[in-house]
């Protein structure tokens, strides 16, 4: 099963928190009581955030948490990546790939071509499409990804 990791999502309830409150600082505390996670998991998942620069650290008495940017100006592919690093879905994805078998492997250029139509999609969302259920308007306008394997 492909599945992004549980902090991953997490960390997008809580981005979502804080884009339901532009401009406000919120602490981790207060990002917790909203988003339903306990403090130390939110605290854990502000860390990386703040490195891949979607959120910005306020200190002080009045410090907390916000975003670094408008919500739609933040994909899904940066959040990911925030969490999990580039996204790859098989090692050979990678461009830097530690396969032993790349040289000769038969499937590497699909499975790459695969991971960019993936990518797109991430990157085709922002965090402030998350804010709102989708709408059966929005179920109309989905349609099939055209991909085309090469054959061997």
């Amino acid at each position: 099963m492909l599945r992004v990791t549980k902090l991953t999502d997490y960390a997008t309830v809580v981005l979502t928190v804080l884009a339901a409150r532009p401009g406000d600082v919120l602490s981790a505390a207060d990002l917790a009581e909203t988003s339903g996670l306990e403090t130390p998991t939110v605290s854990k998942l502000l860390k990386p955030l703040a490195q891949a620069g979607l959120v910005a650290s306020l200190r002080g008495v009045h410090g907390g948490y916000r975003l670094s940017r408008a919500a739609s100006a933040i994909t899904l592919i940066e959040i990911v990546e925030a969490m999990e690093g580039p996204l790859a879905m098989t090692e050979c994805s990678q461009h830097e790939s530690h396969c032993g078998i790349a040289h000769q492997c038969g499937v590497r250029s699909n499975w790459r071509l695969i991971n960019d139509v993936v990518a797109d999609a991430l990157r085709g969302v922002t965090l402030a499409q998350m804010l709102k259920p989708p709408t059966s308007t929005d179920d109309a306008r989905r349609r099939p990804i055209a991909l085309h394997v090469a054959s061997s």
